[in-house]
């Protein structure tokens, strides 16, 4: 059995990152599609509206990647912990 360390604070902060975006790209594509009437769209809108949709949910998408890979990328060591396997290589060596 598999025991988890707790959270870094860059992992705690990629998941906060994550969240974040999933959310907000949710919440916008409801707004956008979901709430008013499609039929009332006048063609202008929908020229402003698809690509400025396209583009918020590709920078959310790499945002949620950024927060996913921060989250789950485990933290590097400590100075002291490599400094102190230096010094037992060298040792080794000698």
């Amino acid at each position: 059995m598999e025991v988890k360390k707790p959270l870094s604070k860059d992992q705690a902060i990629g998941g906060i990152i994550f969240s974040t975006c999933v959310i907000i790209g949710i919440l916008y594509a409801a707004g956008l599609f979901y709430f008013g009437s499609p039929l009332d769209w006048s063609i202008q809108f929908s020229l402003i509206a698809i690509p400025v949709f396209l583009a918020f949910i590709a920078i959310l998408g790499i945002g949620a990647w950024i927060g996913w890979t921060m989250a789950t990328t485990p933290p590097p060591k400590p100075i002291e912990e490599l400094t102190a396997e230096i010094e037992e290589k060298k040792e080794s060596k000698e």
